[in-house]
């Protein structure tokens, strides 16, 4: 039997000019959350500038309410891999955490996180969160026609294989597409092999966010059925942005700049419909 690949939301470069509204937004609120990381601040104080900053866009949060999920942003310390909730204790100073982000505006989405440093932290935690951003980028610059779905994890995965230190990659949460919804086919896995899976076509918009320990990826989720922990108690980092596939290039959303910086760097030309 064949095996078909579920329907995948094709965008026009209209509806993709209005994603990349909303991916602003969620870029402002990450710039804005991200100053604000510092020794004592807590997570309810970072999704409360994150609220305010989606909120005064005219956008809505993405997260709140979504299957119950009780903030505006995820706050994942340390050891938290993703889905953090933010509570009221204080950052310290060294650890690392990760905000992800989300915002819809005129009935599309843009999602995105970062790993920030709180105050001085250690190089093996600052080693972990550059190559994870590193990553990001060489998965980033594959999407573009005329390529695969997996070339993109396969990006992700030899930035990740290429480093001195045996990081962990994990699996079983991955990207994903996005439109008018938040999550929608396909995933996005964070490894190769290259080649496989749905071609890359203009029009499609990926959330592409690889998710690496310092340790083993092995992970499990808390009580509070949202905070997913690394089982060996090691750093995770986490970094993601929401990118355009489009006939001239690919058009990360979620960044200011649109990608231009570190995709030239990578020799990827940025889409032209970024101006």
């Amino acid at each position: 039997m064949f095996r078909r690949h579920p329907k995948l939301q094709i965008k026009t470069d209209e509806q993709i000019h209005l994603m990349r509204a909303a991916g602003l937004v969620v870029a402002d609120a990450l710039q804005a959350v991200s100053q604000a990381v510092a020794p004592g601040v807590t997570g309810k104080q970072l999704d409360a500038i994150a609220e305010e900053v989606i909120r005064s866009a005219g956008a809505v949060p993405s997260f709140l309410g979504y299957h119950g999920f009780p903030a505006s942003i995820c706050v994942s310390v340390d050891n938290a891999i993703v889905h953090g909730i933010p509570n009221n204790t204080a950052l310290h100073e060294g650890a690392i955490v990760s905000i992800d982000c989300g915002a819809i505006l005129e009935g599309w989405h843009g999602d995105a996180a970062v790993t920030v440093g709180v105050g001085q932290i250690g190089a093996g935690a600052a080693a972990l969160s550059d190559i994870t951003r590193s990553s990001l980028w060489h998965g980033l610059a594959h999407a573009r026609p005329g390529g695969r779905l997996s070339d993109i994890g396969a990006g992700v995965e030899r930035t990740i294989r290429g480093a001195a230190h045996d990081y962990g990659i994990v699996r079983n949460y991955v990207g994903h597409g996005i439109g008018d919804e938040m999550h929608m086919p396909p995933d996005v896995p964070n490894v190769g092999p290259a080649g496989r899976g749905p071609h890359l076509v203009p029009g499609m918009v990926l959330a592409v966010e690889p998710m690496i320990t310092l340790g083993a990826a092995d992970n499990v989720t808390l009580e509070d059925d949202w905070t997913v922990v690394t089982m060996d108690g090691s750093l995770a980092a986490h970094w993601e942005h929401t990118v355009a596939v489009t006939a001239t290039g690919p058009w990360v959303l979620t960044a200011h700049d649109g990608g231009r910086a570190e995709l030239d760097a990578l020799g990827v030309q940025i889409s032209a419909l970024a101006g």
